[in-house]
């Protein structure tokens, strides 16, 4: 009975109906599970390529962890942030610290202005805390040596100043020269030997120099505002500061990376898990089309299924030939749409650039969002969990058509065939 079940089961879904409407439903509600899987798969991929972006681009820019002083407490001395920096990086969760001068200034070259954050840093320490140097597209980190004046810009100030590597530019600072003449903001030629592109808003607001250089600029000495922190785990940021603040007694300010890019963060999480549970009732709307489908191809098969009847077929295989049809188009469904989101997920973010450079225009704004491109990360999980949600979601639509398959009246059927 079990293979008569599967072998009718398997003829209904491979030849369809006679009844042209019935055939047509029958292969729309096919094609509507296919489109619902590949879109929830896409909207996924995207989903999970913004987090990838947010946590392995920008946040692994940003100090995971930032210590400084007050705003009207004086700089942090040489001793003093070396010491701090000593009992920081006693925490095994801490991967590295690197000092910080961080201000703002403007930049002037070829007729065009661009207010920037510079940060002086030091270049050896730097690559503990932050990975710019694998964002840098012309130039080097190395090129930064005190008392060079050199300095890396992003893409985004190269594009507006239009400067390439090798050419100068001038740093004008927020602090002031008391002159004779009057007062005037501290001016300093600098030389680009580096342009880094991490496609995001960086680009087009940061610029880092020697921090002897900075210091010198800003007349700060060997003070710095601060230490920042990378952690081995972003989300310990919280944990690490209370207990730096048990540790530490300076009365320091502690901020981690949520002040700038939590919101954001969160906002990809709600997103995701929002977006998701829309999509999900497109699988819903699909799975009502195979319900309306199998209940027109039983109306469709009554004579069949009086005959079988008649044959001496129970009604448990009536059901299974019905529930074995509603799995095979739900399979075939499924299948359809992973293969269709497997290859929009590969490839959106493809489409999506070759969009932009033929119609002129940018989706994403780095002035807007937090990258500028669309990104998609394909993840096995994502697809393993739709596929299992539309395949059960489309095996219950179809007991109740089976269901009502097992009901119909063979005497009844007979009379009209």
């Amino acid at each position: 009975m079990i293979r008569q079940a599967l072998y009718i089961g398997r003829r209904y879904a491979s030849i369809g109906s006679s009844n042209l409407l019935v055939s047509f439903i029958s292969r729309l509600s096919v094609i509507g599970l296919s489109l619902s899987v590949a879109i929830l798969i896409t909207v996924f991929s995207v989903m999970n390529g913004f987090d990838r972006e947010l946590r392995e681009r920008i946040l692994a820019l940003v100090p995971h962890v930032t210590i400084t002083t007050a705003r009207n407490e004086a700089l942090m001395s040489p001793g003093q942030w070396q010491d701090t920096q000593r009992l920081i990086e006693g925490d095994p969760r801490v991967i590295g610290t690197a000092p910080l001068l961080q201000l703002q200034g403007m930049l002037l070259a070829n007729g065009n202005s661009r207010g920037i954050l510079l940060n002086g840093i030091d270049p050896a320490a730097e690559r503990e805390v932050s990975i710019l140097d694998d964002f840098i597209e012309a130039g080097s980190m190395d090129a930064l040596q005190e008392d060079a004046f050199t300095m890396l810009i992003g893409a985004g100030i190269a594009e507006d100043l239009r400067v390439a590597v090798g050419d100068e530019l001038t740093l004008v600072s927020s602090y002031l020269n008391v002159t004779p003449m009057g007062e005037f903001p501290r001016q300093r030629r600098f030389t680009v030997a580096g342009i880094f592109n991490v496609g995001s808003q960086i680009d087009s607001n940061l610029a880092v120099v020697h921090m002897a250089d900075a210091q010198l600029l800003y007349r700060t000495g060997e003070r710095i505002h601060g230490l920042r922190i990378q952690l081995t785990d972003l989300f310990d940021s919280t944990i690490v500061i209370r207990s730096l603040q048990n540790r530490i007694n300076d009365n320091y300010v502690y901020s981690n990376w949520t002040r700038d890019y939590g919101n954001i963060y969160d906002n990809i999480q709600l997103s995701k898990s929002m977006v998701g549970l829309l999509l999900f009732l497109l699988i819903a709307v699909a799975v009502f089309n195979i319900v309306v489908s199998l209940f027109m191809i039983v109306k469709d098969k009554e004579g069949d299924i009086a005959i079988l009847r008649t044959m001496g077929t129970s009604l448990g295989s009536i059901r299974n030939i019905f529930l074995v049809q509603g799995l095979i188009i739900s399979i075939i469904g499924t299948l359809v749409g992973l293969f269709l989101g497997i290859l929009a997920s590969l490839y959106v973010s493809d489409f999506v650039a070759w969009l932009e450079t033929v119609l002129e225009i940018q989706f994403l704004s780095a002035d807007i969002y937090p990258i500028n491109y669309l990104p998609s990360q394909l993840l096995l999980s994502d697809m393993i969990g739709v596929a299992v949600v539309a395949i059960l979601l489309s095996l219950l639509a179809t007991l109740y058509p089976a269901w009502s398959a097992a009901r119909v009246d063979p005497a009844q059927s007979l009379r009209y065939e």
